[in-house]
């Protein structure tokens, strides 16, 4: 089963970026919950093979990437601080009806909860202007956000998380955040990684 709309799509991303995500993923039953997971990891696994063949639609330069940080930045922090909110009415949610928190569907969020549908919207729009930037949006939890740049004529992604006052990191596609390098060049201010 797939998410039905744009938003519960935005709702599923954010709860599912990790394992311990604030959302604790969703489905009206493990079943769904499971399929999802397997989708979205198939998904996963052939996009980047795709990526590593395919030239993105975007290419950043470090110096374009460092020019929409303080963009990111905000808009980054209202996507957390969104995703904390909906995370509050979820749980707020669980506790009046007695149902456990993973298994509320997102649909009975915004059928009960009317402003949700608002925070939703928000958190969609937020998400829509970082991935039209061309930036790719990696995890909200983190903070995380790829550039596609390339280096040495291979595509590879800038890295930045929230928090860090510029792009100062790079990683192989295939790699993610865990084959994080400091970018070529003269020495940069050490960040916690």
């Amino acid at each position: 089963m797939a998410p039905r709309c744009r938003q519960t799509t935005t709702i599923y991303a954010l709860s599912t970026r990790r394992e311990s995500n604030l959302t604790q993923g969703w489905g009206t039953h493990k079943g769904i919950r499971a399929r999802w997971r397997r989708a979205a990891s198939t998904l996963r696994s052939e996009a980047g093979s795709i990526a590593l063949r395919v030239r993105p639609e975007k290419t950043f330069r470090l110096e374009e990437a460092n020019a929409i940080v303080p963009r990111l930045h905000v808009l980054m922090e209202r996507l957390q601080r969104g995703a904390l909110r909906l995370h509050e009415e979820l749980t707020g949610l669980a506790r009046e009806t007695g149902v456990e928190l993973a298994s509320l569907a997102p649909e009975e969020l915004m059928r009960q909860r009317p402003a949700a549908r608002a925070l939703v919207e928000e958190l969609d729009g937020i998400v829509a202007e970082i991935e039209a930037s061309g930036a790719h949006l990696k995890d909200v939890q983190l903070g995380l956000i790829d550039f596609p740049a390339e280096l040495d004529g291979e595509i590879v992604y800038l890295c930045w998380q929230f928090g860090e006052p510029e792009v100062a990191f790079w990683h192989r596609i295939e790699d993610g955040f865990a084959g994080r390098r400091p970018l070529p060049g003269p020495p940069r201010p050490r960040y916690l990684q």
